[in-house]
């Protein structure tokens, strides 16, 4: 009888020790203060860029019922305002069941569920947090595009067969005319990014600039 017992809690602690990795398979979420969120300039662009391209949840294809392009449809489902944990999008963000093609970073994961968790509030007429004086690629350019662009152009599948997803890529584009032109929409390009807001002039500049100084890194 002693031996039986003995085995079956060895077979139980094997098994408990065996089950606790894939347990824990939540990262460690940097922390954010609620009040340098604004829905507008932090959370609006990582729902656009990321979720709400062609195919997946913008305003025409809507799949399994949401549309991520703007405050309204956002919060229309799947958002518990106060609860990010019953919130279905936070879950398959949380999961990295969304976005397919691009899990978030760390910074974005923690920006939404502290957004969410504050009441999924509306701010808009948000304050600036730009530097146009700050213009490399790694101090100004790979955060524009990480946070209005990669979402959608990135391989495999990038809208408009163009991969944003390396400095290269990024300087060919800008070399081509092909980035100034679709952030201001000009010499017959779709301005992008093509729902929610574009990008403030102050971007903008950030980005005429790195081209006229020789794209540094």
């Amino acid at each position: 009888m002693k031996k039986f017992f003995h085995g079956a809690i060895s077979a139980m602690l094997l098994w408990s020790i065996a089950v606790i990795p894939s347990s824990c398979k939540h990262e460690v979420l940097p922390t954010i203060n609620a009040t340098d969120i604004c829905f507008e300039r932090d959370v609006l662009p990582i729902f656009v860029s990321n979720c709400a391209m062609s195919g997946c949840h913008d305003s025409k294809t809507r799949e399994d019922g949401y549309e991520l392009t703007n405050y309204a449809t956002i919060t229309a489902k799947g958002i518990k305002p106060g609860n990010p944990n019953g919130s279905k999008i936070w879950e398959s963000i949380d999961d990295g069941e969304m976005p397919p093609k691009n899990d978030l970073s760390p910074e974005q994961k923690a920006i939404i569920k502290t957004w969410i968790a504050d009441g999924a509030k509306n701010g808009v007429g948000c304050s600036s947090n730009c530097d146009s004086t700050q213009f490399t690629y790694s101090n100004a350019i790979s955060g524009i595009i990480t946070t209005h662009c990669k979402g959608c152009h990135t391989n495999p599948g990038a809208s408009g067969n163009l991969d944003l997803n390396s400095y290269s890529n990024v300087k060919n584009a800008a070399q081509s005319g092909k980035l100034l032109n679709s952030v201001n929409g000009t010499n017959g390009y779709t301005i992008m990014p093509p729902s929610g807001n574009k990008l403030s002039d102050c971007q903008i500049t950030q980005i005429k600039k790195w081209i006229q100084n020789g794209y540094p890194n």
